[in-house]
């Protein structure tokens, strides 16, 4: 919203009376405490000093450039003064501004005698976007006849200082879309009285009810319609000072009628419409729903297609002239041949207008404002200021105005107990002082037996409805720099949540160990699930940022692919890369997507065996110590090297090393481990809900044997089918207390080894907490742990 600091004296005549009122700069950071958020102030009339009007008294080419004129010019003394200029626009006897030398234009630019092409120029001649006066930069700005020769340019157009606030405004402000509005919460901010417009109109002619008619066929959409009659308006342009008010708030001049609708509508807050009279049969307009499917061209000229949900006016032979409080209909468009008005300023429901407006992709100044609730009572105002302006351009206004009543919200009451607003506010504010800062903003304030504040909300303020927002009302006026800082204390204090504890210790594991985390977004494109070979059923995007990534990722292995590629096409290799993130499948037909948290490493140069020590790692980070690996086949990795990983049983991930063919259409020519845990979620291994809900071993301290250990170094012949996790931990639960630490530490096919059968190295350490072992209880202790393999088909090699 953009407001002009001269509109708003017209309010507030006493502004500039006021430090902060006639400091722009101080008044915009007044409207930002009081949270019309002020972005930026742009300054008019202001650095014309030295800018004085000039007569043109010959045109001639420039010897040496085609596309400079030079120009003599008389300011007044009778003397000639050359100016060589690239504007084209002007004749002999045009007055023109001149900035003199020695002068500085509003952007700065400071005038001097320069030679150009080898001839002098004594000064410039302005458009007037130069001036700051417009954006017209297309020729030098033609000053009316009768200015004065030397006269100020201020001087010559009545120029005023003013200044423009762009305001940012929040939805819960619809009063502050207008000067009215804003003038007001200024007002009342700096004690100063405020004042609603006088409109004084001379009517004359038949009266408004003996040639209009109004009607509300659903009382629920309009509230109030208000019909005034204006005949013999201008058809050409409206005044200057009413365009540039237009153009600095935004608006682009169009005629009369149109620019002093929108001006009306600037100023008090209230869209209105203007209908050609004679094109409203009878001139009867009438309110209702439209039918689905009935049509409207629109003033912007496209044919709109409307729903039983919308609402129109229509005149009288029932055809749409209007979409309710969203747009006019071209029909009925106010054109050069015009001579009649019938005016309309209507209340409609807000959400109506807002629905219509999303519903059919239009959006207008006029939807903006009634789609966050307009003042109901102002309309009458309103109505009479637009007369009053148009008829100073000549219309005649006819007596009376017809007026259909429907539906509108009834003023709220709400109840304000000092003793919140202290709560709430963590201050204490005496009642003549919440008082002295609701009154002047509208609030009708009374008392209750309980000696609460009873509050009556101005019809301008739909906003207000309960006591909090009255409390709000209250901080923004009373000063919230003057409210203090304090830090507000709770009964608990705030701290991680066990799986944000975990995840954050699963991350600062991985970095220790080597790896980067990498957040690649969540789209891909289902070439990518194909290159990874990873499940398909992935969920479709409906709006994707980009057209091939039209799919949430099913796995974290397309994007960690992605990043090893990309590093290894800028030689980059050897790289270990983790992500932590939420993969997505189709669920079950008509029901919700699959989600759930998936860790995802990979390990550049390294293989299966690397691959599963680390999945290890990170399951004893957790405390999960009951882990096996199973081989099976996995989707995306190597048929011969992946293992499906299960805590207690339940399967909980995947480990082993990626297929070189998916590896090689990403671009990654190493080897690739890959390990990944489903961390939460209906994940696709099973029924479970992940790593971080299977039972834990929870760590504890043990004392440290000061006596030496003896190692086992143990390879059996074992068949294929028998998982080396299993084999291991049947023989280390075999061996007792103690046994202390027992490892795998060779895997060998080959040479002396039958088919169906592998070799496999295990390493066991056997320690006692209080003694020395005799050689006795080591081989007691192995050959329990022999006797254990023997009972899972295994055979010492």
């Amino acid at each position: 919203m953009k407001v002009l600091h001269s509109w708003l004296r017209e309010f507030v005549p006493a502004l500039d009376t006021h430090p902060v009122g006639s400091d722009p700069a101080a008044l915009g950071d007044l409207m930002s405490s009081l949270g019309l958020c002020c972005e930026e102030i742009e300054l008019f009339g202001h650095g014309l000093d030295g800018i004085v009007v000039a007569k043109v008294l010959e045109l001639s080419p420039h010897p040496d450039a085609d596309r400079i004129q030079l120009v003599q010019v008389d300011v007044g003394d009778g003397q000639p003064l050359q100016i060589c200029c690239g504007a084209f626009n002007m004749a002999v006897g045009d007055h023109v501004p001149l900035a003199t030398l020695g002068s500085t234009m509003p952007d700065g630019m400071a005038i001097a005698r320069r030679k150009m092409r080898g001839e002098w120029s004594n000064g410039m001649l302005c458009s007037g976007r130069e001036l700051g006066l417009g954006s017209d930069h297309s020729g030098i700005l033609i000053l009316p006849p009768t200015a004065v020769l030397g006269s100020m340019v201020t001087d010559a157009l009545a120029i005023e200082p003013d200044a423009l606030y762009d305001l940012d405004l929040t939805p819960n402000r619809p009063d502050a879309l207008s000067h009215r509005g804003v003038a007001r919460d200024i007002a009342a901010a700096l004690g100063l009285p405020f004042a609603d417009p006088e409109p004084v109109v001379t009517e004359e002619g038949e009266s408004a009810p003996a040639r209009l008619s109004i009607n509300i066929h659903d009382s629920t959409l309009c509230g109030r319609f208000t019909a005034r009659l204006l005949s013999q308006v201008p058809t050409g342009s409206s005044p200057r000072w009413m365009q540039e008010r237009l153009e600095r708030c935004g608006m682009r001049p169009i005629s009369a009628v149109v620019d002093t609708s929108n001006y009306v509508m600037l100023e008090l807050g209230h869209p209105n419409h203007t209908y050609d009279l004679d094109t409203c049969p009878g001139g009867a307009l009438a309110v209702r729903r439209a039918r689905d499917g009935e049509e409207i061209l629109t003033l912007d000229g496209q044919t709109r297609v409307l729903s039983s949900a919308d609402g129109v006016v229509v005149d009288g032979n029932d055809r749409p002239v209007g979409i309710a409080g969203v747009m006019g209909g071209a029909d009925t468009e106010i054109s050069d041949s015009t001579t009649s008005v019938l005016l309309e300023l209507a209340w409609w429901r807000p959400a109506d207008i807002g629905a219509a407006s999303k519903r059919l992709g239009l959006r207008s100044e006029a939807s903006a404002r009634y789609e966050r609730g307009v003042d109901p009572d102002v309309a009458e105002l309103a109505a009479l200021r637009f007369c009053e302006l148009l008829a100073d351009q000549g219309a005649q206004v006819h007596p009376g105005q017809v007026v259909a009543v429907g539906e509108t919200p009834w003023p709220a009451t709400v109840l304000l107990r000092t003793e919140r607003v202290h709560a709430v506010l963590g201050t204490e504010i005496d009642r003549s002082s919440i008082l002295a800062v609701l009154e002047p903003l509208g609030f009708a304030c009374g008392s209750t037996p309980a000696g609460e504040i009873q509050v009556t909300v101005p019809s301008w303020r739909p906003d207000v409805t309960l006591e909090i927002d009255l409390i709000e009302e209250i901080a923004r006026h009373y000063g919230y720099d003057r409210l203090g800082k304090s830090i507000p204390t709770s009964p608990r204090a705030g701290g991680l949540t066990a799986r944000q504890l975990d995840q954050r210790g699963l991350r600062s594991m991985l970095v220790a160990q080597g790896f980067s985390e990498a957040a690649p977004i969540p789209f891909l494109s289902p070439e990518d699930l194909e290159r990874s070979g990873v499940r398909a059923d992935a969920v479709v995007v409906a709006n994707p940022l980009v057209f091939e990534e039209s799919v949430l990722r099913t796995s974290l292995l397309p994007g960690l692919l992605k990043t090893l590629g990309t590093n290894a096409a800028h030689r980059n290799t050897g790289l270990s890369v983790f992500e932590l993130g939420h993969c997505f499948a189709r669920g079950a037909e008509g029901g919700l997507p699959d989600e759930w948290e998936e860790l995802g490493a990979v390990m550049g140069s390294k293989d299966a065996a690397d691959a599963v020590r680390m999945a290890k790692a990170v399951a004893s980070r957790l405390g999960v110590l009951d882990v096996t690996i199973v081989s099976e086949p996995v989707g995306g990795l190597h048929p011969g090297r992946s293992a499906v990983i299960y805590a207690r049983g339940v399967a909980v991930g995947v480990v082993g090393e990626v297929h070189p063919g998916d590896a090689s259409a990403h671009g990654v020519t190493e080897r690739v481990g890959y390990f990944s845990f489903c961390l939460g979620g209906p994940e696709p291994w099973h029924g479970g809900d992940g790593l971080l809900t299977v039972p834990r071993k929870l760590g504890h301290a043990a004392p440290v044997s000061r006596f030496p250990s003896s190692d086992l170094d143990l390879a059996f012949l074992a068949p294929v089918a028998v998982a080396p996790d299993k084999l291991l931990a049947s023989i280390r639960e075999a061996g007792g207390e103690l046994v202390v630490a027992a490892a795998l530490f060779d895997v060998y096919r080959g040479q002396g080894v039958p088919e169906g059968f592998r070799g496999l190295g295990f390493r066991f350490r056997l320690q006692a907490p209080d003694r020395t072992l005799t050689d006795a209880e080591v081989v007691e202790v192995r050959t329990r742990l022999l006797g254990a393999a023997s009972a899972m088909g295994a055979e010492l090699r």
